[in-house]
């Protein structure tokens, strides 16, 4: 009877041990299923460059795919630069916001404070986030130290895009150097090349800002914005060989090349000028010869286009500048994201982004729904191409690298020369010209870049239009000394220094 009560008595003793053991397990899965499983949620503000909100079919699809509850707001481009001041001011900025180059300047200082998250450290801990590429990284990076993720572009989208149809009307080929160049816009100018028998067209159209310039001083010579002297680093416009595009570029707004109010002209206007029949030259991304080609035979179905990049300089020479490799950025401030802990959850978001699978999602949307692939080329289902502008086209500011090291595909396009300007903008890659100051700090550029590149644009095109002479734009250089250029010579000269000397 004992025996049979110790039997029972240990019997229900095991038994609530395993009751006790298996209820502290099912606490502990419950715990790490709600920790796993509970959305993690992360805002974000992005620049609009269309004019409704998108669909929120993708961040859903994101969202799903990432077991995250996404909050973006987005804020028209040209609204963005103040709106992401005025939540700065506030303390109201999301986890996550993006920067373009001049922002970045101007929140090195609160960098430097520790607003900021500093990723470098984690990137590893990412298999995907790692493969970005370390040159680029290096040109985002504040005193060697990694602050943001950039959206990759490539590094020269610069060429021409011209009528091709006026060309072989009057037998010329595409342009291989500046002679021959200034050649064509002449004829497109005089010789009627529409042929209606009316004075009534261009060389080439410009615009408000000097980046059409910019590539025939590339193209003279000149460096990318700063250039290295004798151990110093200067602005483009103090070497000779922009001196020597600056009376190339006059000599088009003498003879009437080039539109005359180019100072005032948006770049819609700008390009409105090649697809209404005005101009035959276009200096700017070669990709925007597809949709500049689709507008320009709605008004005439003859118009043909073509896309070009190598044009040789006075020393035979073909140069092109090249950006730093990046769009823009996003940047984690701390006051929104607390832990460590979060920052590595808002990493392993974009970690997925980096992925074929994410990439493509992000930036193509759902195969068969909104594209297809065509010989491993991503190509838009034209039926469904409106959908894909609205529900997949506004989110790209998220993407994250290049497909280079994202693995995303490129874009097929049945229009021949939209493909051929992908292919020229991998051969620019073999006649970059880089900008020294990509990866340099100048406190002052960042506090007056503003003002300073204001008096150097309004000298050249006052000097373009006749209204100074050189010595008027010598006297341009001397103002932007004294407004701070002289001292951002200096620094920028240090820190190129010091980062040779390491």
């Amino acid at each position: 009877m004992i025996k049979k009560r110790t039997r029972l008595v240990f019997f229900m003793f095991v038994s609530l041990a395993m009751f006790l053991f298996a209820c502290s397990e099912n606490e502990s899965a419950s715990n790490n299923k709600g920790d796993g499983d509970e959305p993690q949620e992360i805002s974000m503000m992005f620049n609009l460059h269309v004019p409704e909100v998108p669909d929120s079919r993708l961040e859903e699809l994101l969202e799903e795919a990432t077991n995250t509850e996404l909050d973006i707001r987005w804020v028209p481009d040209n609204n963005y630069a103040e709106s992401l001041n005025s939540q700065i001011a506030t303390s109201s900025l999301p986890d996550v916001f993006l920067l373009k180059d001049v922002t970045l300047d101007q929140q090195k200082e609160a960098v430097r404070d520790g607003q900021y998250w500093e990723i470098g450290p984690y990137l590893e801990e990412f298999p995907n986030l790692n493969q970005l590429n370390e040159n680029i990284l290096k040109n985002t990076m504040i005193d060697g130290k990694l602050y943001t993720l950039y959206a990759g572009r490539p590094l020269s989208r610069q060429g021409i895009i011209y009528r091709k149809d006026w060309a072989e009307e009057l037998g010329l080929d595409a342009p291989t150097n500046l002679d021959e160049l200034y050649e064509m816009m002449r004829a497109f100018t005089e010789d009627d090349p529409d042929g209606n028998g009316q004075d009534d067209t261009i060389g080439i159209t410009d615009r408000e800002i000097l980046g059409t310039f910019e590539n025939f001083a590339t193209w003279h010579g000149a460096p990318n914005v700063w250039g290295e002297k004798d151990g110093q680093l200067l602005p483009q416009f103090m070497f000779p060989e922009y001196r020597e595009a600056m009376d190339y570029f006059k000599s088009l707004f003498d003879n009437g090349y080039i539109n005359k109010d180019a100072p005032v002209t948006s770049k819609t206007d700008q390009q409105e000028m090649l697809k209404n029949g005005t101009a035959g030259v276009y200096i700017g991304t070669m990709g925007d010869v597809e949709p500049m080609h689709r507008d320009a035979v709605a008004i005439n179905p003859d118009v043909e286009l073509d896309v070009h990049n190598y044009i040789e300089g006075p020393d035979g020479e073909y140069r092109t500048r090249a950006i730093p490799g990046y769009g823009s950025m996003l940047i984690f401030p701390k006051q929104s994201i607390e832990t460590e802990e979060e920052l590595k959850g808002i990493l392993g978001f974009f970690d997925y982004l980096m992925t074929p699978e994410g990439s493509n999602l992000l930036y193509w949307g759902v195969e068969g729904e909104h594209y297809e692939v065509v010989d491993d080329f991503a190509k838009v289902i034209e039926e469904n191409e409106d959908t894909y502008n609205q529900e997949i086209r506004p989110y790209t500011p998220l993407e994250i690298g290049e497909p280079e090291t994202n693995g995303r595909y490129t874009g097929y396009y049945e229009y021949e020369p939209r493909a051929k300007a992908d292919e020229l903008y991998e051969d620019n890659s073999d006649y970059l010209v880089h900008d020294p100051t990509a990866s340099l700090d100048s406190p002052t550029w960042a506090d007056k870049s503003e003002t300073l590149n204001q008096i150097m644009e309004d000298a050249a095109y006052q000097f373009f239009l006749g209204q100074i002479d050189e010595a008027g734009f010598d006297e341009a250089i001397e103002k932007w000394k004294e407004a701070g250029g002289a001292q951002v010579i200096e620094e920028y000269t240090e820190d190129y220094q010091k980062q040779n000397e390491e």
